[in-house]
């Protein structure tokens, strides 16, 4: 028996289509579309929210891999637990209002945005409610059960781009490569991968790859500075000084697309050899 499943009752579903649309007004530089589906994300999506506890479970089942076979019943059991103990009314009640609002203020078209774990998210959402029979509930753990405990081939691509529709990433990809005339590098490509996913409590995670990534240049530029090339070359003593200056005019400067920018245009140097 096939269970249809209501899509737009599916809060992680909705979390997603909404980080979908974030992205797409990052590429289009609709900044007050942006500012607007971030304040809708905040709104019912933040810490403390009934949104968000219930975005919590689906995260747990969603996202662990490579556990046993007794960590993965537990964790299931446990996870219903929790599930139980929400308010279902202020789910439904918090559900609608996000709803009304995507449909009001930015269309039903939403919906259509590519959720590449969306099969996923469904066989969590049917496991959670009670309209099925026992027997097909089982059979969804079970489905569930081998998520958590197979280890998923990971590529490249997936790591350094997570969550990203095609067409997103490549539009970013082909606005750089149109203003600074050089394709991307592997590092290019992690960078904007993980900017064009900020959003919300995400920042942090990108925030401390930033960091990283911008340790990572400055050890480029201080071996450069070091090299017997730098110092018989005034013209690029130069350049290298601005760079390590312009890196360390960063921390005052709010992350944008602008200073993204610039960081790209560094790793390009640094790929090049310049730095």
């Amino acid at each position: 028996m096939k269970i249809k499943h209501n899509k737009k009752r599916n809060t992680a579903f909705l979390y997603e289509v909404l980080a979908k649309e974030v992205a797409k007004a990052i590429v289009a530089k609709d900044i007050e579309k942006k500012k607007s589906l971030l304040s809708l994300m905040k709104e019912f999506f933040s810490k403390g929210k009934v949104l968000r506890q219930e975005l919590e479970l689906y995260k747990l089942l969603g996202e662990s891999h490579g556990a046993d076979l007794y960590f993965a019943e537990r964790l299931i059991q446990e996870t219903k637990k929790e599930y139980d103990s929400l308010d279902k009314e202020k789910i439904f009640e918090a559900q609608s209002n996000v709803i009304n609002m995507i449909n009001k203020k930015f269309g039903s078209e939403i919906y259509s945005n590519f959720v590449p774990n969306y099969r996923n998210l469904a066989t969590i959402s049917q496991m959670f409610g009670t309209e099925i029979g026992a027997k097909h509930k089982v059979l969804l753990e079970r489905t569930i059960i081998q998520g958590i405990i197979s280890k998923p081939e990971e590529v490249i691509e997936s790591k350094n781009m997570p969550h990203i529709d095609d067409l997103v990433y490549r539009k970013v990809v082909e606005n750089f490569n149109a203003k600074y005339g050089e394709e991307l590098g592997e590092s290019q490509k992690t960078l904007i991968g993980k900017y064009v996913t900020l959003f919300g409590d995400n920042s942090l995670e990108f925030k401390v790859y930033l960091n990283e990534e911008l340790n990572r240049l400055k050890e480029e530029v201080k071996k450069m500075t070091d090299s017997e090339t730098i110092k018989t070359d005034e013209d690029m003593q130069r350049k290298v000084s601005a760079v390590s200056e312009k890196m360390e005019s960063f921390r005052n400067q709010p992350i944008d697309d602008k200073m993204i920018q610039q960081v790209l245009k560094i790793q390009a140097l640094a790929r090049e050899g310049v730095l």
